[in-house]
């Protein structure tokens, strides 16, 4: 289970993990490294390479568990996850089948926001000040954070999209806060971010089976949409009727049907 950027294994990596593990799974939520309760100093870097190794180490300790059978090991991955998880299948062949839900190219929406909606101006801008502050930091000043999600109402813009706002919903009151996801991460490791992207090969996964499940309403549903428009047989795509992303976490109305599919998809190709 590979949880979403700036989230902990307590939250939705973690529902999903019990849910399927209800259904005969062997599961394994996580902490991505520098996060949660995971070493790894600074904490709170966001750094994609370090969460595609993450996948690989998972799948390391997988199988050095005498009940779990080392030919038969997929990978769920949600939101930012999602995309690290899927970028991770692209060449650790040990992943046998791959799913994600409300899956999200942080990459892509570093680079060219939500929607594809920002300029190349503003993320020269985002990217000249990321570069700034890294200098500062070299030099001995202390370290910048900034947010995944809005931390107030108050913050929260006019026009934001639903996601930003449920975001704030679900990581900063009770409905998943968690004294261990802090919703920050170095602001100086933006760049490296922004060269990130999740699924630039979805091809090179065939011919192990792919499955992406979104939520109808989602905004970041075309991630998903672009993904298996590439990819190769066997492949899903799956939406879960009036469901927002991030509904996709926790509703049991949206979840349920999600595990279902999920628990489908794993018992066929997991034989």
């Amino acid at each position: 289970m590979v949880h979403p950027a700036g989230g902990v294994k307590e939250q939705v990596a973690g529902l999903y993990a019990k849910k399927l593990a209800e259904k005969g799974f062997v599961t394994l939520a996580y902490d991505a490294a520098y996060q949660g309760e995971s070493g790894g100093e600074p904490h709170f870097l966001g750094n994609p390479a370090s969460r595609v190794e993450d996948v690989r180490s998972a799948v390391d300790y997988l199988t050095t568990l005498h009940f779990v059978d080392k030919e038969n090991i997929g990978v769920l991955g949600i939101c930012a996850g999602g995309g690290y998880a899927f970028n991770a299948a692209e060449t650790e062949m040990r992943i046998k089948a791959v799913a994600t839900v409300s899956a999200f190219d942080l990459g892509r929406a570093r680079r060219q926001g939500l929607g594809d909606s920002l300029s190349k101006e503003a993320q020269q801008q985002k990217l000249k000040e990321a570069a700034e502050q890294r200098t500062r930091e070299a030099n001995g000043e202390e370290v910048k954070y900034s947010s995944y999600v809005p931390n107030s109402l108050e913050e929260i813009p006019e026009n934001a999209p639903t996601m930003y706002r449920q975001g704030y919903e679900y990581y900063r009151t009770p409905i998943a806060q968690h004294p261990r996801s802090e919703n920050k991460y170095i602001f100086s490791n933006y760049a490296q971010q922004a060269s990130f992207t999740a699924f630039d090969r979805p091809e090179y996964v065939s011919p192990r089976p792919v499955l992406f499940i979104v939520g109808e309403k989602a905004e970041s549903a075309y991630f998903s949409k672009e993904a298996y428009d590439k990819a190769l047989e066997p492949k899903e795509y799956v939406v879960i009727p009036n469901a927002t992303h991030m509904e996709m976490y926790y509703k049991p109305e949206y979840v349920t049907p999600a595990v279902e599919k999920l628990a489908e998809f794993y018992s066929k190709y997991l034989k």
